[in-house]
């Protein structure tokens, strides 16, 4: 990792993307998150025009906000991004902690939807069959896959087919919440964090110390505003603790919302006429796991062509006439990659190492990269919604109505 080049962590076509996100500054008056836009490689704070990105996700003039609203220079893009990496990548904090990235949201609620590939379905139900014991999988993954196949990507959810293949397994004593979810009419949406809890490119995401079973998971995220419209596209990281939940689906809040345990970042990239959703549609995520303990390497890629849910279905069904979101919200889209690569034992699939450094990537995105850590080891999460707001509020900076 240490010899990755700063630029591998910004879109390729970085002088054409529109990229805003947040840092925290401390320097003088200034102590407190700010919201940034990237231009011509240079950061500039716009917390005076937009105090949060919500508000400026929720801008009609969005676009013209990021390219030329005013704001104070804070730098070149690369050195804030040298300044926020983790010391075990080979760079470490900038020598005055001035600034350092945060995640690229704040008010918004953020959720993850589940289940949205064929590849992680079968993993799903591999999970709830082994009960969480990793040392099963590989027995129960050869009788999944013998009997509904390892390919369900060409199924489209909730069709006839699918319908017809739900009463079968059921008529076989097979049939599991996964697959409800995963070929059935309607979506897996959960809350995967809340507001102002997400940590940022640079961060350690956390894992409970009573997890054995565990993985990351590469997923763009998008950007949606309070009219249920998405404006932008990240890149996340939707920890995942594979024994917890496959103990039980109850157990999901457990697994999934806990201290540093969603990454998302480094930045927002908004729509425009160079970069859609259809951009989305098309990307392919990379994942890197390089160990720390062991000099394990773990690479893996997620092609979004083959989602089985479009992401645009995946906004309908998580917002609408049925649920609103007056601040927005984040919208996990979900992975195909369950890393099953042996680390530690033959048969015993994969599972993070304290110290894992995880980077996910995707050209017109960048790369997020985070430390694995344990949950009660990260500094607790303390700034949330209210600190946000006092803190704007010593600072001038008034909030949209």
């Amino acid at each position: 990792m240490a010899n990755l080049s700063v630029s591998r962590f910004l879109p390729t076509d970085l002088e054409e993307a529109l990229l805003v996100g947040r840092v925290w500054r401390r320097d003088g008056a200034h102590e407190g998150p700010c919201v940034v836009a990237v231009r011509g490689g240079q950061v500039f704070d716009i917390t005076c025009i937009v105090a949060t990105t919500a508000d400026l996700f929720d801008r009609d003039d969005a676009l013209e906000i990021a390219r030329n609203a005013p704001g104070e220079a804070l730098g070149a893009v690369a050195d804030l991004l040298t300044a926020s990496l983790p010391d075990a990548v080979g760079a470490g904090r900038s020598a005055d902690g001035s600034a350092r990235l945060l995640a690229p949201c704040d008010v918004q609620a953020i959720k993850a939807c589940g289940v949205t590939f064929a590849v992680s379905l079968i993993e799903r139900v591999i999970e709830e069959q082994a009960g969480g014991d990793r040392t099963k999988a590989a027995d129960v993954r050869a009788s999944i896959t013998a009997l509904v196949g390892a390919d369900l990507s060409q199924m489209a959810p909730g069709s006839e087919a699918a319908l017809r293949l739900k009463e079968e397994l059921q008529r076989r004593g097979a049939w599991s919440q996964y697959l409800e979810v995963g070929i059935g009419p309607d979506a897996e949406v959960f809350s995967k964090s809340q507001p102002m809890s997400a940590v940022g490119f640079g961060a350690d995401v956390g894992l409970l110390r009573a997890s054995a079973w565990n993985n990351p998971e590469p997923e763009i995220v998008l950007a949606v505003n309070v009219r249920g419209v998405a404006v932008g596209a990240t890149l996340g990281n939707d920890v995942n603790l594979r024994d917890i939940e496959g103990r039980s689906a109850l157990l999901l809040g457990k697994c999934k919302d806990n201290n540093a345990s969603c990454a998302i970042g480094p930045f927002v990239r908004l729509f425009d006429g160079r970069f859609t959703l259809d951009s989305v549609r098309e990307a392919s995520v990379s994942l890197h796991v390089a160990g720390a303990d062991d000099g394990f390497v773990l690479d893996g890629v997620s092609h979004m062509r083959e989602i089985s849910r479009d992401p645009q279905q995946l906004v309908e069904q998580t917002c609408g006439a049925h649920h609103q979101y007056p601040d927005g919200f984040m919208l996990f889209l979900g992975t195909m990659f369950s890393p099953i690569q042996d680390r530690d034992a033959a048969g015993s699939g994969f599972t993070h190492h304290i110290g894992d450094i995880v980077t996910i990537s995707t050209p017109q995105l960048g790369a997020l990269v985070n430390t694995v850590k344990l949950c009660d080891e990260i500094a607790p999460w303390t700034f949330g919604v209210r600190a946000l707001y006092a803190n704007l509020a010593a600072r001038g900076i008034a909030p949209a109505a």
